[in-house]
């Protein structure tokens, strides 16, 4: 059944615990506003993963709002197709499906094709989309673990393949922005390579315990982007949206379930500011590399996240994972 404590103790520093708690429960309110301070964004394409639902689906109609042509990447046709024809009804904009499966790389092959077939740049991609603690038992047919190959493999395989269409943009517009969501819990993380597939190392974890591990994947991947590519226009950042309302734990159970139900505290628009703010404000352009917690605020993530070792070891392992890109 997994570990008793979902995380490991030795996290658990006067930091890490400031962090979590400062970051969980004392936010303030946010200065930065998305109705007032994002810019026009006409003409500018952008890609939003598991667009069609909570923090997602607000990114999506702000920059709608904003003029933006947006790519609602998700893997359930319905929901998207009636997630857009609500989002339609708001905001006058219609978004453009995307069919995205981020647990199947064939589909993140699939998916990056049929965008480049419609699309010669790409000025921000929102690695959104993601899963928490689904059972334990539920890995991918091809062996990985679902919330690590949702979370973190699907997001850098997508991004690795847009990748030239990015830094193209980048040369003539300036900039291009690649936004990844992780979360607080990265703080507690217990990262054991082991894991990442199935087998009897990732079946003595709990599903918290995969969750936490993909965030701070997530984080460390995104400090790498930032490092391998700032020389070539990319601006890579992290975001924490905040412990939001969001149906993101509802195949939770027991101890993570009721965790869920003690922090997800905040509302869900208030999950999209940070990374609006990110993907969009003049001033985020400066922050390659940095993690940005709630709401808007640029913060220091757990210290290893920064280590050469830790980006140069994920790096690694996630391209050894994939199809090699031209």
């Amino acid at each position: 059944m997994g570990n008793a404590i979902p995380f490991s103790l030795r996290h658990m520093t006067p930091y890490n615990t400031y962090a979590m708690l400062k970051q969980s429960f004392f936010c303030g309110t946010p200065t930065w506003d998305p109705a007032r301070d994002v810019p026009d964004l006409t003409g500018q394409v952008i890609i939003v993963t598991g667009g069609n639902a909570g923090i997602g689906r607000e990114t999506v109609k702000v920059l709608l709002e904003n003029n933006a042509k947006v790519y609602m990447a998700s893997r359930n046709p319905p929901k998207a197709a009636a997630a857009i024809e609500e989002l339609a009804t708001l905001t006058g904009k219609r978004a453009v499906f995307l069919h995205l499966d981020l647990a199947d790389l064939a589909s993140v092959k699939a998916a990056a094709a049929e965008f480049l077939s419609k699309e010669t740049e790409l000025h921000v991609l929102y690695n959104n989309g993601g899963i928490m603690c689904p059972p334990i038992e539920e890995a991918t047919p091809t062996g990985y673990d679902l919330t690590l190959a949702t979370n973190v493999l699907g997001h850098f395989y997508l991004t690795q393949l847009l990748l030239p269409t990015l830094t193209a943009t980048a040369q003539t517009r300036g900039a291009a922005r690649v936004v990844t969501l992780t979360s607080m819990v990265h703080y507690v993380a217990t990262v054991d390579y082991k894991s990442f597939t199935d087998g009897s190392a990732r079946r003595k974890r709990t599903p918290f315990d995969m969750y936490a591990q993909s965030t701070w994947a997530n984080a460390v991947f995104a400090v790498e982007l930032a490092r391998r590519y700032a020389g070539q226009g990319i601006v890579s950042t992290s975001v924490n949206p905040g412990n939001l309302k969001t149906d993101i734990a509802h195949s939770s159970t027991g101890f993570t379930a009721l965790l869920a139900k003690l922090i997800l505290i905040h509302p869900v628009e208030r999950g999209a500011v940070a990374q609006l703010w990110a993907g969009t404000a003049p001033e985020t352009a400066g922050l390659n590399g940095k993690y940005i917690a709630p709401w808007g605020r640029v913060a220091q993530h757990r210290r290893d996240v920064d280590d050469l070792r830790s980006g140069r070891v994920l790096w690694a392992w996630l391209e050894a994972q994939v199809p090699r890109t031209p």
